[in-house]
């Protein structure tokens, strides 16, 4: 006789049930090691994970170079130049 759709999802079960009990069984077992490896060199949680990270220091924002008086529009200087400066002397938008 061949299993059923129901045999198979009862096996299923019953296999899923016992590997998360032989992970709760590895997870206990890892964590009594690291406990006892702790104790023994007197670590802390903050010397295992490296402790807090210095931030990251913010970046400066860069400097307006050019702005359209009439607009109101500017721009760093940097990549691509915008339309409103196009065939335009950029020398004329300069900020000062």
């Amino acid at each position: 006789m061949s299993a059923t759709y129901q045999d198979y999802q009862k096996q299923i079960a019953e296999l899923q049930a016992k590997a998360e009990e032989a992970r709760r069984n590895e997870v206990a077992g890892a964590r009594a090691k690291i406990q006892s490896i702790m104790r023994e060199y007197g670590l802390t949680v903050a010397d295992i994970s490296g402790g807090a990270k210095p931030p990251k220091s913010a970046r400066k924002p860069v400097e307006i170079k050019y702005k359209d008086g009439a607009t109101g529009l500017t721009w760093t200087g940097r990549g691509r130049a915008p339309k409103w400066l196009e065939g335009k002397d950029k020398n004329q938008f300069l900020v000062r």
